[in-house]
């Protein structure tokens, strides 16, 4: 039991983690045909919010770009109900078992209004670019190294710097 407790309340090595996170990749590869990424469960949940509210988002130019690769979707399942949401959902729930097996999860007090608002801008600058870049740091660097991609190699340069130049504004504006 004690080893037991060793794997689960112990940070791992990062090469164990990058060993079973590219494990997992390719068993998700092989067994439902897509790669991992994120992005594309939170677009589709868009478009289905979009068309509660009368808008017809798959008509608009930037869908009739991507319409080969979401057409399965499109045409024979759910917009909520897809391998996509499951992907989501499965992320998810992974992280708050790994959480709670670790004894890590907390509830933490949002600091001040200020905080609130630079992480909601955060997200929605995040969410605007992972668009922008074809997909997130999993669906463009995660997936694309180890397709041989070169697009994979420029995000993961350019995510680096965008990093580095947002913990220098932060730090000389806000923190």
């Amino acid at each position: 039991m004690k080893s037991v407790t060793k794997w689960l309340k112990k940070p791992w090595p990062y090469w164990v983690g990058g060993i079973l996170l590219g494990l997992m990749s390719i068993v998700l590869l092989a067994s439902v045909g897509i790669t991992w990424q994120i992005t594309s469960g939170f677009l589709l949940w868009g478009v289905s919010i979009l068309n509660l509210f009368g808008f017809k988002p798959l008509n608009w130019e930037y869908f009739g770009y991507l319409q080969s690769y979401y057409e399965p979707i499109f045409k024979h399942e759910s917009l909520v109900l897809n391998k996509y949401t499951i992907l989501n959902l499965a992320v998810i729930i992974g992280a708050l078992i790994a959480t709670l097996l670790a004894s890590q999860f907390k509830w933490k007090k949002i600091k001040s209004k200020k905080q609130f608002i630079l992480a909601l801008v955060g997200g929605i600058m995040m969410g605007y670019g992972t668009r922008l870049a074809g997909g997130c740091n999993i669906g463009a660097f995660f997936s694309g190294i180890p397709s041989f991609s070169l697009h994979g190699w420029i995000f993961g340069i350019f995510a680096i710097l965008g990093v580095w130049v947002g913990i220098k504004i932060l730090t000389r504006f806000f923190i």
